[in-house]
Protein backbone atom coordinates (compact mmCIF):
# COMPACT_ATOMS: atom_id res chain seq x y z
CA UNK A 1 0.00 0.00 0.00
CA UNK A 2 1.44 3.56 -0.81
CA UNK A 3 2.49 5.56 1.62
CA UNK A 4 -0.27 8.70 0.90
CA UNK A 5 -3.40 6.01 0.89
CA UNK A 6 -1.56 4.36 4.44
CA UNK A 7 -2.02 8.52 6.09
CA UNK A 8 -5.34 9.01 4.27
CA UNK A 9 -6.96 5.87 6.05
CA UNK A 10 -5.11 6.50 9.58
CA UNK A 11 -6.30 9.69 9.63
CA UNK A 12 -10.02 9.32 8.63
CA UNK A 13 -9.99 6.07 11.46
CA UNK A 14 -8.49 8.99 13.93
CA UNK A 15 -11.55 11.57 12.40
CA UNK A 16 -14.23 8.97 13.10
CA UNK A 17 -13.05 7.40 16.47
CA UNK A 18 -12.68 10.79 17.81
CA UNK A 19 -15.82 11.90 16.52
CA UNK A 20 -17.78 8.39 18.08
CA UNK A 21 -16.00 9.36 21.18
CA UNK A 22 -16.81 12.86 21.29
CA UNK A 23 -20.59 11.49 20.23
CA UNK A 24 -21.19 8.84 22.86
CA UNK A 25 -19.51 11.08 25.77
CA UNK A 26 -22.28 13.53 25.18
CA UNK A 27 -25.05 11.63 25.25
CA UNK A 28 -24.30 10.22 28.62
CA UNK A 29 -25.55 13.52 30.48
CA UNK A 30 -25.04 13.60 34.18
CA UNK A 31 -27.88 12.05 36.29
CA UNK A 32 -27.23 14.00 38.89
CA UNK A 33 -26.80 17.54 37.10
CA UNK A 34 -30.56 18.14 38.76
CA UNK A 35 -30.96 16.53 41.66
CA UNK A 36 -30.54 18.52 44.78
CA UNK A 37 -30.13 16.30 47.93
CA UNK A 38 -31.52 18.03 51.30
CA UNK A 39 -29.66 17.29 54.68
CA UNK A 40 -25.97 16.24 53.88
CA UNK A 41 -27.44 13.48 51.30
CA UNK A 42 -25.56 13.02 48.14
CA UNK A 43 -26.17 12.18 44.89
CA UNK A 44 -24.72 8.67 43.20
CA UNK A 45 -26.37 7.56 39.60
CA UNK A 46 -29.38 9.84 39.66
CA UNK A 47 -30.53 8.99 43.82
CA UNK A 48 -29.88 10.52 47.00
CA UNK A 49 -27.86 8.52 49.25
CA UNK A 50 -29.20 9.72 52.76
CA UNK A 51 -27.48 10.02 56.21
CA UNK A 52 -28.77 8.14 59.55
CA UNK A 53 -32.00 9.40 60.08
CA UNK A 54 -33.20 11.02 56.69
CA UNK A 55 -35.10 9.34 54.19
CA UNK A 56 -37.47 10.51 51.07
CA UNK A 57 -36.34 10.54 47.16
CA UNK A 58 -33.83 13.98 48.21
CA UNK A 59 -33.45 13.38 51.91
CA UNK A 60 -35.93 16.15 52.37
CA UNK A 61 -37.99 14.19 55.56
CA UNK A 62 -36.96 13.01 59.23
CA UNK A 63 -37.31 9.31 59.40
CA UNK A 64 -38.61 9.46 62.82
CA UNK A 65 -41.82 11.52 61.63
CA UNK A 66 -43.71 8.52 60.96
CA UNK A 67 -43.68 7.45 64.34
CA UNK A 68 -44.20 10.74 66.14
CA UNK A 69 -47.85 11.65 67.81
CA UNK A 70 -49.98 9.91 69.90
CA UNK A 71 -51.18 5.85 69.79
CA UNK A 72 -53.48 3.59 70.95
CA UNK A 73 -51.88 0.88 72.15
CA UNK A 74 -53.50 -2.71 72.83
CA UNK A 75 -51.67 -5.31 74.24
CA UNK A 76 -51.44 -8.49 76.85
CA UNK A 77 -48.24 -9.65 78.65
CA UNK A 78 -46.90 -12.86 79.54
CA UNK A 79 -47.56 -11.80 83.25
CA UNK A 80 -50.29 -9.13 82.77
CA UNK A 81 -54.13 -9.02 81.51
CA UNK A 82 -54.78 -7.13 78.56
CA UNK A 83 -54.70 -3.73 78.22
CA UNK A 84 -55.60 -0.46 76.20
CA UNK A 85 -53.59 2.74 76.77
CA UNK A 86 -52.53 5.91 75.22
CA UNK A 87 -48.23 6.55 74.47
CA UNK A 88 -47.13 9.71 73.03
CA UNK A 89 -44.14 9.80 70.71
CA UNK A 90 -42.14 12.69 70.30
CA UNK A 91 -38.19 13.69 68.98
CA UNK A 92 -35.30 13.94 70.97
CA UNK A 93 -32.06 16.32 70.16
CA UNK A 94 -30.50 14.07 68.41
CA UNK A 95 -32.48 13.46 65.07
CA UNK A 96 -32.87 9.42 64.46
CA UNK A 97 -33.97 9.50 68.27
CA UNK A 98 -37.84 9.89 70.23
CA UNK A 99 -39.05 9.69 73.94
CA UNK A 100 -41.84 7.59 74.67
CA UNK A 101 -44.12 8.65 77.53
CA UNK A 102 -46.77 6.71 79.61
CA UNK A 103 -44.43 3.41 77.83
CA UNK A 104 -46.06 0.71 79.39
CA UNK A 105 -48.86 2.14 81.31
CA UNK A 106 -46.28 2.28 83.84
CA UNK A 107 -43.09 4.75 83.14
CA UNK A 108 -43.34 8.15 84.49
CA UNK A 109 -39.86 9.10 83.36
CA UNK A 110 -39.79 8.83 79.03
CA UNK A 111 -37.99 5.66 77.55
CA UNK A 112 -35.59 6.14 74.86
CA UNK A 113 -35.84 5.06 71.16
CA UNK A 114 -33.72 4.91 68.52
CA UNK A 115 -35.09 5.09 64.62
CA UNK A 116 -33.58 3.01 61.83
CA UNK A 117 -35.62 3.25 58.47
CA UNK A 118 -38.65 1.74 59.78
CA UNK A 119 -37.53 0.06 62.75
CA UNK A 120 -37.59 1.32 66.49
CA UNK A 121 -35.05 0.54 68.76
CA UNK A 122 -36.03 0.63 72.62
CA UNK A 123 -32.40 -0.04 73.69
CA UNK A 124 -31.85 -1.80 77.37
CA UNK A 125 -32.31 1.12 79.90
CA UNK A 126 -33.50 0.79 83.83
CA UNK A 127 -35.46 3.07 85.44
CA UNK A 128 -38.14 2.81 88.14
CA UNK A 129 -37.17 -0.51 89.19
CA UNK A 130 -37.67 -2.35 85.73
CA UNK A 131 -35.41 -2.76 82.77
CA UNK A 132 -36.57 -2.57 80.06
CA UNK A 133 -35.78 -3.02 75.69
CA UNK A 134 -36.89 -4.33 72.29
CA UNK A 135 -37.74 -3.42 69.15
CA UNK A 136 -40.74 -2.63 66.68
CA UNK A 137 -41.55 -2.01 63.22
CA UNK A 138 -43.57 0.70 61.51
CA UNK A 139 -46.25 -0.20 58.37
CA UNK A 140 -49.25 0.91 56.55
CA UNK A 141 -51.92 -1.21 57.52
CA UNK A 142 -55.41 -1.18 56.18
CA UNK A 143 -57.68 -0.11 58.92
CA UNK A 144 -55.22 2.76 59.95
CA UNK A 145 -53.48 3.78 56.61
CA UNK A 146 -50.37 5.18 55.82
CA UNK A 147 -47.49 4.39 59.12
CA UNK A 148 -50.17 3.52 61.28
CA UNK A 149 -49.39 0.76 62.79
CA UNK A 150 -46.47 -0.46 65.04
CA UNK A 151 -45.72 -3.90 65.78
CA UNK A 152 -43.45 -4.03 68.80
CA UNK A 153 -41.77 -6.41 70.73
CA UNK A 154 -40.12 -5.70 74.05
CA UNK A 155 -39.89 -6.87 77.86
CA UNK A 156 -39.90 -5.27 80.93
CA UNK A 157 -37.71 -7.04 83.81
CA UNK A 158 -38.77 -6.38 87.77
CA UNK A 159 -35.57 -5.63 88.95
CA UNK A 160 -36.84 -6.38 92.65
CA UNK A 161 -38.16 -9.89 91.73
CA UNK A 162 -36.71 -10.72 88.80
CA UNK A 163 -39.52 -11.65 86.76
CA UNK A 164 -40.16 -10.62 82.77
CA UNK A 165 -43.09 -9.40 81.86
CA UNK A 166 -42.88 -10.28 77.74
CA UNK A 167 -44.55 -8.89 74.97
CA UNK A 168 -43.23 -10.98 71.68
CA UNK A 169 -39.97 -10.61 72.38
CA UNK A 170 -39.63 -14.43 73.27
CA UNK A 171 -41.88 -15.74 70.41
CA UNK A 172 -41.47 -19.41 72.75
CA UNK A 173 -43.28 -17.58 75.83
CA UNK A 174 -46.30 -17.74 73.94
CA UNK A 175 -46.76 -13.90 74.03
CA UNK A 176 -47.71 -11.33 71.58
CA UNK A 177 -46.01 -8.05 70.49
CA UNK A 178 -47.68 -4.91 71.21
CA UNK A 179 -49.90 -3.38 68.27
CA UNK A 180 -50.07 0.58 68.30
CA UNK A 181 -52.74 2.46 66.24
CA UNK A 182 -52.72 5.71 64.86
Amino acid sequence: MNKPLKTILISALATVSAFSAITYTSCNRDKCKTIVCANGGVCNDGACNCPSGYGGPTCETTSRDKFLGEWQVFEKGSNTNASQYSVSVAPANIVTDVVISKFYNYFVANIRGTIVGDTIYIPNQQLEGKVVFGKGYIYTDVTYGQYGNISLSYEVIDTATNVPDDFGYYAPDGSAPSQWNK
